[in-house]
C-alpha cells in the first residue's frame, strides 16, 4: 500500500479503529497535531458524505476519523462504505487498527473506572471478548496494526507521528520569545534562559531608546566575549535538544530569553537564535515586552 507521504495530490484518509482502551484517542490527537482534519466517532454510513466534503474543500488533503463500536448500530455499513472508497480515485485511505492484550485492557478499565461500552452491566472481560469478535473482520482488513500493550501514550504518539509525517515536513515549531523578568516569566515557556549577566545597553544613553532589533544595540550586545561564549554553548545545547524534542513528538517549543526589561539584551539574543536556527528548524521570533517602557 502506498504510504501517506507519497500521496500529496490525493486526499489521504486514515480510518482509526480497534479495541476500546487501546489508544484511539491518543492516535487521533497525534494526527490532529500533524494537521489532519479529525472526526471522532463518525457513523460509517456518513463516510460517503465526508469524502464529498473533502473533495469540495479543495485544500483539505489529510483527514482522520475514529470509527468504533460506540456507533455499533451503524457499524455494519462500514464495509460497504470502504468498498466504495476502493473505487474512488481521489481518496487514498488506510485503516489503522489499535490493539492491546486482554490483561492490559482490563487493567486500563480498572484504572479509569470506566465500564466497557459493550458490557455496561457485566465485567470488562465480557465486553472485550464480544468486541474482539465484532472487530475481527475489520482487523483483517487493516493496513497497519499497532499493539499498545507495552506502550505509554507518549510512545504511541511518537509511533503515529513517525508513521504519518510527510517526508520533509517539520513537525516542531520553535519560538524564541524575549521577555522582561520585571513583567513576569512567560507561562507558556518550555525553556528559560536568563541573559541579565550580559552588559546592559540600557545604561548607554545613545542606546537606551532603541531595542535589540536595532543594529547599534544588537552589535553592542554581541560584541562582548561573554556573549559569544554564551551563544556558542547555547546553540550547541539547543542543536542537541531540538531533534530529541521532535522525536518525542513535541509539536511546539517556546524558548524564553529574559533580561530585566525585555527590550535590549533578550531581544538581541532571541533575534540571533532565530537567525541561527531558522533555515534548519523553521523557527520564529516573538518579543513580548519590547514596546513597554
Amino acid at each position: 500500500m502506498t504510504s501517506v507521504a507519497e500521496n500529496r495530490q490525493e486526499t489521504n484518509l486514515v480510518v482509526i479503529t480497534g479495541m476500546s482502551g487501546a489508544g484511539k484517542t491518543v492516535a487521533m490527537q497525534s494526527l490532529e497535531d500533524l494537521g489532519f482534519f479529525c472526526i471522532d466517532n463518525l457513523p460509517p454510513a456518513l463516510l460517503g458524505k465526508l469524502t464529498e466534503l473533502l473533495e469540495q474543500s479543495g485544500g483539505m488533503r489529510r483527514a482522520a476519523l475514529v470509527i468504533d463500536l460506540r456507533g455499533r448500530d451503524f457499524f455494519s455499513s462500514l464495509f460497504e462504505s470502504l468498498d466504495r472508497l476502493e473505487k474512488h480515485h481521489g481518496i487514498h485511505y488506510q485503516i489503522l487498527y489499535l490493539d492491546a492484550s486482554d490483561a492490559v485492557l482490563v487493567q486500563r478499565y480498572k484504572e479509569t473506572r470506566r465500564r466497557h461500552p459493550l458490557s455496561p452491566e457485566g465485567t470488562p472481560m465480557d465486553g472485550i471478548h464480544l468486541e474482539r469478535e465484532l472487530l475481527d473482520e475489520i482487523r483483517g482488513r487493516a493496513h497497519q496494526i499497532i499493539d499498545t500493550s507495552t506502550m505509554k501514550p507518549a510512545q504511541l504518539k511518537e509511533r503515529i507521528i513517525s508513521r504519518y509525517t510527510v517526508t520533509g515536513e517539520n513537525t516542531l515549531t520553535v519560538t524564541f520569545q524575549s521577555f522582561g523578568f520585571k513583567y513576569g516569566v512567560p507561562i507558556d515557556a518550555d525553556l528559560i534562559f536568563d541573559v541579565r549577566f550580559l552588559p546592559n545597553p540600557h545604561y548607554v544613553a545613545s542606546l537606551k531608546p532603541n531595542t535589540g532589533k536595532d543594529t547599534d544595540v544588537y552589535d553592542y550586545v554581541m560584541k562582548w566575549q561573554e556573549t559569544k561564549q554564551f551563544l556558542e554553548k547555547l546553540t550547541d545545547m539547543l542543536a542537541f535538544l531540538l531533534p530529541h524534542y521532535q522525536r518525542e513528538g513535541k509539536m511546539s517549543l517556546v524558548v524564553g530569553i529574559g533580561c530585566t526589561g525585555g527590550k535590549h539584551r533578550s531581544v538581541a539574543v532571541a533575534e540571533y537564535l532565530n537567525r541561527w536556527f531558522r533555515e534548519t528548524e523553521g523557527t520564529r521570533v516573538a518579543h513580548r515586552d519590547i514596546e513597554k517602557n
